[in-house]
């Protein structure tokens, strides 16, 4: 009886946290093994985006090139370059950025999308990885 009533649950809460995920600001990171320049901006990035307010406003999600997306992620075009940040508001992606040219033009070229988004306060959400 108790496993019953705890996988409707389960499943719900599933679903709040899948559809959550689309719901706010992301910074998709599409990446593939092998990629040099993935590792390069892992080296130089990837350690303090997080931390940054770039960061808090568009948490990361790394995603392997070739997985599916996400449901309820739309993308203006394929992604065929890594890597590839592309930044959604509510699962619509607002703008990208192909390839990394080094950080400081990163961190550049990613205020100038933010620029895009509407105002609203900093997502308190942590980083996710979808491979």
């Amino acid at each position: 009886m108790r496993f019953t009533f705890k996988l409707p649950v389960l499943l719900a809460l599933a679903l709040t946290a899948a559809s959550s995920a689309i719901a706010e600001t992301r910074l998709i990171m599409f990446e593939q093994d092998g990629c040099a320049w993935c590792r390069r901006w892992d080296r130089e990035i990837g350690g303090i985006y997080g931390k940054t307010d770039e960061g808090q406003r568009a948490p990361l999600w790394k995603m392997h090139i070739h997985a599916a997306l996400p449901e309820g992620v739309v993308l203006s075009e394929k992604t065929y370059y890594t890597p590839t940040f592309v930044l959604i508001e509510d699962g619509v992606e607002v703008s990208r950025i192909t390839g990394y040219p080094g950080e400081d033009f990163f961190w550049g070229l990613l205020a100038e999308l933010q620029k895009k988004l509407p105002d609203k306060a900093p997502s308190a959400s942590s980083s996710k990885t979808h491979n």
